[in-house]
């Protein structure tokens, strides 16, 4: 299963940065594969454009994406948090996204 979510979700990366997305993905755990692989498909399923977006809607995006992770639910989760960063970094790699986010205050 592991192989296969990295696959997928290096397939859907850009040219060049395919190899280095590629390796970032490899060393990541399945449940981290797959909450970056969640993210992108309801980012196909909620939008009809590609994942690519600006800064602020990606915030609100990753925002909604946490929210739904958390149940609504107040307060921290590290692991949630922890995730979000890799979602960053493998959407930084892939091409999906040129600038980074913040994820301070997405849990309210």
């Amino acid at each position: 299963m592991r192989s296969v979510l990295v696959a997928a979700l290096a397939s859907y990366t850009h040219g060049r940065q395919k190899s280095q997305a590629r390796r970032f993905l490899s060393g990541l755990s399945r449940d981290e594969l797959q909450f970056i692989a969640e993210y992108l498909g309801a980012s196909i399923l909620e939008s009809t454009e590609p994942a690519a977006c600006s800064r602020p809607e990606s915030a609100e995006r990753i925002a909604e994406f946490q929210h739904c992770h958390i149940g609504g639910s107040a307060g921290s989760n590290p692991d949630l948090d922890h995730k979000t960063i890799l979602l960053i970094e493998y959407l930084s790699r892939s091409g999906l996204r040129k600038t980074s986010v913040g994820i301070g205050t997405t849990h309210a």
